[in-house]
């Protein structure tokens, strides 16, 4: 049998996505009782909470009771790291949209109700909005960090040139299709089960645990998928699934929070927008001599994940590029806004997408082609391999050949003097439309930027009819880590995929697992369940080897088969007969990667086991007089080394691409001076549709 974890394998669900048959939180069938929930927020963005009159929302039909923060147990905080996430406030307003009470309802509609006759008196103060007015005010939720190498003074003294600019990365929505759901059941002994749409299952068990004050063993988290997560469930998920536990807890009955788009969009945080101030001195050949930029983002009203997210902008700065002399200053903003968050890419994109900006701008200083500006400062044993913050790059090899593909599928020198001459053309007939080519590189580092999360769980079952069940600590969120892990086992048991029964991932069978998150997913849970299925493969291999009285080494499992010499068994006879020899055909499985380090305090050390490349390059049109635009082609090479599964691979690649895509044409969030976000749903937020696809999308 050819290795099945490198084969095109369909999603495992996909059938079932497209026929509507795929079971999210919302569709699990709803226990006897249940009860709906539903937010009361703040309707301002700054202020203290004179008073609270809940009269009318408790009489109001249907209503059972409310929760607020005098209900919590434990802490009042869902923070993953640092404290400042509040479940619910009674005193002092931070942001537009944080949690004052939730309405327990029969229904939830009738909470949705009832909760808008609370009458609050509050007085308002004036938000800080802006990171322009955060920086002006030093309003920060971290201390700021600083990054150095080399001798910034010499390089810039030694540079023909000086350059200085702004650039403004704006934030971004998760806009999962799935919205922010939570279903808590109480069960026996003061144990609760729950169902959440989350990408951190331990995590939300952790955070209940402290919330309920109760031991983490008495929580049970299950997650079979999620409708899309894009670092929007990493964390943020854990305010409604803390809500959903209080009042059940209290209630003793069983309760679901489902959260409509326009609250989900005002309640939940964004990709950062970033700030971002650069000097740049180099040499006429173009070759960067010395780099200063200051970093500002925009946190929210407390850390979340921006520490790691702010931290994982500077180590992308250099991107492809060796830069001896640098000097980053970063800055993390606190702003009266809910919290910005993870998203796709954790900062890396921002980084990236600022050097690129760099090497354009001094490429148009020069009148020179930006690919010899790339090639001038691209990582190299005649420039350096070492990034600012010391991790050697080993494979820089990887620019070259990614470039050299990436060219030659969208036959980019063709394409540029075609661009020439269609401009050429519509200028002489006086048209508004004009051509223009470009391209990016990406290298991107592969960890998480925290060494301990590098770790990961799984559990392996093989039943005596020769079919297994596969459980480890990653979260499906459509991007197929499942159908990924599955062909790991199958390769290694060497049956086909359909006989593995994929497990829902749940914390009582492989507990303190890591956020599926980082692009480390398949990396980390498919060499746990590898571990898992490789103990049990041994065991029975030794039964075979006694059953065939031959040496272990002469076992071989192939096509669903266990030869030995000109005997067989099936991979089924063996099962059975691995049982009757009463030995253990279930083990756990276990993985951390190696050879990482990181100190957090001189941001020193490496905090990657390997970098991922690639590249693009788009071909646009744009109407000058109207500013529309239209993608004609878009070609992109991507390093995913020896892919798991191509097609899946293809697909996650393409995606990313028409996120990206949005992120930079037509995604705009918007807040007013006073803090409130404007743009809370399709009608006011574009996400890119099917016609804002490229014309041509090529992906190899």
């Amino acid at each position: 049998m050819d290795k099945i974890f490198t084969k095109n394998i369909e999603h495992e669900s996909a059938v079932k996505h497209v026929t509507g048959k795929a079971i999210y939180t919302d569709d699990i069938s709803e226990p006897k009782n249940l009860l709906h929930a539903v937010i009361g927020y703040s309707n301002c963005s700054k202020g203290v909470i004179k008073k609270i009159d809940y009269k009318d929302v408790l009489s109001s039909e249907g209503v059972v009771d409310i929760i607020t923060e005098k209900d919590i147990e434990g802490i009042n905080d869902v923070g993953p790291i640092f404290k400042g996430d509040k479940i619910f406030t009674s005193k002092n307003i931070e942001y537009y949209g944080q949690p004052i009470f939730a309405v327990i309802a029969k229904t939830n509609n009738l909470a949705k109700k009832a909760a808008l006759k609370v009458k609050i008196d509050l007085k308002i103060s004036k938000p800080i909005v802006s990171i322009e007015e955060a920086l002006k005010k030093k309003s920060f939720v971290l201390k700021p960090k600083h990054l150095t190498r080399g001798n910034i003074k010499d390089g810039f003294k030694k540079s023909d040139n000086i350059l200085k600019g702004k650039l403004y990365s704006g934030g971004q929505d998760h806009f999962y299709l799935e919205g922010q759901i939570a279903m808590t059941i109480p069960q026996e002994d003061n144990n609760f089960l729950v169902y959440s749409s989350t990408q951190h299952p331990s995590e939300t068990q952790q955070i209940i645990g402290k919330v309920l004050k109760q031991n983490y063993n008495s929580i049970h988290v299950i997650v079979r998928r999620i409708g899309g997560g894009f670092g929007g469930k990493e964390t943020q998920s854990f305010l409604f699934a803390a809500i959903t536990s209080i009042a059940a807890k209290k209630l003793s009955k069983p309760v679901k929070l489902r959260v409509d788009r326009d609250d989900d969009m005002i309640m939940t945080g964004k990709r950062h927008d970033f700030l971002f101030d650069y000097e740049v001195g180099f040499n006429k050949s173009g070759e960067i001599l010395a780099l200063k930029i200051m970093m500002a983002s925009r946190c929210g009203i407390s850390p979340d994940l921006s520490g790691a997210i702010n931290d994982r902008a500077i180590y992308h700065i250099d991107n492809a590029y060796f830069l001896p002399n640098i000097e980053i200053n970063s800055y993390r903003c606190k702003t009266n806004t809910v919290s910005n968050t993870a998203f796709r890419g954790f900062g890396g994109p921002q980084g990236i997408i600022t050097i690129e900006t760099i090497i354009d701008e001094i490429a148009r200083k020069l009148g020179k082609p930006i690919e010899e500006i790339r090639d001038i400062n691209s990582y190299s044993i005649k420039n350096g391999l070492k990034t600012p913050y010391g991790q050697t790059v080993l494979d820089s090899q990887r620019y070259g050949e990614i470039w050299d593909e990436v060219t030659n599928l969208s036959e980019y020198n063709k394409r540029k003097n075609d661009v020439k001459l269609f401009n050429n053309k519509q200028e002489k007939i006086g048209s508004p439309l004009r051509k223009g080519i470009s391209s990016t590189l990406i290298k991107f580092g592969i960890s998480f930027n925290k060494t301990e999360l590098n770790q990961a769980g799984a559990l392996v079952h093989v039943y005596t009819d020769g079919s297994i069940r596969l459980g480890h600590g990653g979260t499906e969120m459509g991007q197929g880590l499942f159908v990924k892990v599955a062909q790991v086992v199958a390769d290694v048991f060497s049956v086909k995929i359909d006989k593995i029964e994929l497990a829902p991932t749940t914390t009582s069978e492989v507990p303190n697992t890591s956020a599926t998150a980082a692009s480390s997913g398949s990396d980390i849970n498919g060499m746990a369940a590898y571990d898992a299925a490789t103990k049990i493969k041994k065991r029975m291999s030794k039964v075979a080897a006694d059953h065939f009285e031959v040496p272990i080494n002469e076992v071989k499992f192939e096509d669903e088969l266990i030869k030995c010499r000109n005997k067989t068994i099936t991979f089924t006879e063996l099962a059975q007969l691995t049982w009757s020899k009463r030995v253990s055909l279930s083990s756990t499985g276990f993985y951390r990667t190696p050879k990482i380090h990181w100190d957090q305090s001189t941001m020193k050390g490496k905090p990657f086991f390997y970098f991922t490349w690639g590249a693009s390059i788009s071909e646009v049109v744009i109407d000058t007089f109207t500013g529309e635009s239209n993608v004609l082609s878009s070609s992109i090479v991507q390093d995913c080394g020896s892919s798991m599964n191509p097609k899946i691979d293809i697909g996650q690649i393409e995606g990313a691409f028409i996120q990206g895509l949005g992120w930079l044409t037509c995604e705009e969030l918007y807040w007013n001076n006073k803090g409130r976000l404007m743009t809370t749903g399709p009608s006011t937020y574009k996400i890119p549709g099917s016609r804002d696809m490229p014309n041509s999308l090529k992906v190899k």
